[in-house]
């Protein structure tokens, strides 16, 4: 799949109605979109639902005066719809599902465990402190990319440097990343032991 650098020609175009333009639009979002919800929903139904209700908000929201002041950023706006229609999706179906049938067994619970949600609490916090040990610039480039997901050509022209140096520099930051990570688990693993001795 080829990647699109959106511009205000296309929005406009989109927002226009250019036949051309929606087509890309429908087409090019239907690829993302299906990649994500297959991993997501069950049903071939759910997912064609929630794509074109996706669809439809952006579409609604583009003709809004000023909707989107960034049309470079338009595919993280049409992921942030799609991720707000999925968690309503979400919300609906777990309420219609019934409770009350007489003979259905007892629902499992869906929603993570205890000590799922406290690892995933401390894989945060250590997250957190390895990022803070890292150089500044390596940290702010490993947030900006991924944990705030922004365009990586907004970080390229804030930084002043092209896609390909991005690459290396987000490859040296993941490299120091990970070697602080490993150090950190190695410490965590061998004083395990010792505690319960």
């Amino acid at each position: 799949m080829q990647f699109r650098a959106f511009d205000a020609s296309y929005i406009e175009n989109l927002c226009a109605g250019d036949r051309a333009t929606q087509e890309h639009f429908v087409g090019y979002f239907t690829e993302l979109l299906q990649l994500k919800l297959r991993s997501r929903l069950q049903s071939p139904q759910a997912i064609e639902d929630v794509r074109q209700e996706t669809f439809a908000r952006v579409l609604a929201t583009l003709r809004k005066e000023n909707a989107l002041r960034r049309p470079e950023a338009f595919g993280a706006f049409v992921n942030t719809v799609c991720n707000n229609v999925l968690l309503e999706h979400y919300r609906s179906s777990s309420r219609s599902q019934s409770l009350d049938e007489e003979g259905s067994p007892e629902p499992q619970a869906k929603g993570a465990d205890v000590v799922s949600v406290i690892a995933a609490t401390q894989l945060k916090a250590k997250v957190r402190e390895i990022l803070l040990k890292l150089p500044s610039r390596d940290r702010s480039l490993l947030k900006a990319v991924f944990l705030e997901e922004r365009d990586r050509e907004d970080v390229c022209r804030e930084l002043g440097v092209d896609r390909e140096y991005l690459r290396v520099l987000l490859h040296r930051a993941k490299q120091d990343f990970k070697v602080e990570y490993l150090k950190r688990m190695n410490v965590g693993m061998n004083a395990r032991p010792a505690e319960t001795i």
